[in-house]
């Protein structure tokens, strides 16, 4: 049985937010207790053949950009302007919810959680072969909202996935000293998780499966808005991490930005050319 049943309204999925509250709660404890910080992976999160509907409707990559650098290879984000069909509008309708914001609420402890209707950096996800996302810890604010980030949400879109393939998603510790956790991306599993600034994640070594498959994903997050405003919490972009006896790069160029951001006033910030990645 599914976590979250689908209820069909006239051809429009909708979720009963009764159902939704008494999900969450049951899966409270397992939230709030998990190691190296809270998160949860829930297998069968909704119906299967529903996700394979949406695979149906996922975006070609042929022209589009993608990100290509150290610590994030051939990676490409499809935001709403790229959604092809009526299951993906629905899927994403569905997650950004008053129900499914309840089913979060619950099982997380957060209050007041407000979803993101502009997608910034989620929406459909995928690497290709030879791709891989560094270690890392997000970025904090949703700027044009005004809002704190506290919760990611990962769907896995990956029918027949052989463990050989790789793209288990990996959650390391505070110190990133030792990884914790690993799970593979399968069709229908789905990994909410705490985004603190050491919520340390990524699945770091290059995909080995065929040159017509890739890794996919359905991504969402959600925020809070801070009683004080922003002024006093620092602007995080995504931070890399160096894993031990790896070859991993460090990202230079984002931790100047930190300093940046940090030391300089808004008006220089504002004279500065945009950093550049290699």
């Amino acid at each position: 049985m599914p976590v979250l049943d689908l209820h069909d309204r006239g051809g429009y999925l909708v979720l009963d937010a009764k159902e939704c509250r008494a999900s969450g709660a049951a899966l409270k404890s397992r939230y709030v207790t998990a190691s190296p910080f809270p998160h949860i992976v829930l297998e069968d999160f909704i119906d299967k053949s529903v996700l394979r509907k949406l695979l149906d409707e996922f975006p070609t990559s042929e022209g589009q950009k993608y990100f290509n650098r150290a610590q994030e290879r051939l990676k490409y984000e499809y935001g709403p302007g790229h959604w092809q069909g009526a299951t993906t509008h629905n899927l994403f309708a569905l997650f950004n919810s008053a129900a499914f914001v309840a089913f979060l609420e619950q099982m997380t402890g957060f209050d007041g959680l407000i979803p993101d209707p502009y997608y910034s950096g989620g929406g459909l996800h995928e690497t290709k072969r030879g791709g891989h996302l560094s270690v890392h810890a997000d970025f904090n604010l949703h700027q044009k909202l005004g809002l704190i980030r506290q919760l990611n949400l990962l769907v896995y879109l990956n029918d027949d996935w052989a463990p050989e393939y790789g793209g288990n998603l990996e959650l390391w510790d505070r110190d990133m000293r030792a990884r914790e956790v690993s799970v593979a991306p399968d069709l229908g599993r789905a990994v909410v998780f705490t985004t603190a600034l050491d919520s340390y994640h990524g699945h770091p070594d290059p995909l080995t499966c065929p040159i017509d498959r890739s890794r996919r994903s359905m991504a969402l997050y959600y925020y809070t808005a801070p009683e004080d405003g922003l002024a006093d919490v620092p602007l995080r972009t995504t931070q890399f991490q160096v894993r031990p006896d790896s070859l991993d790069r460090t990202d230079r160029v984002v931790k100047m930005q930190h300093v940046i951001n940090d030391w300089l006033p808004l008006a220089v910030r504002r004279r500065l050319p945009k950093p550049k990645t290699d």
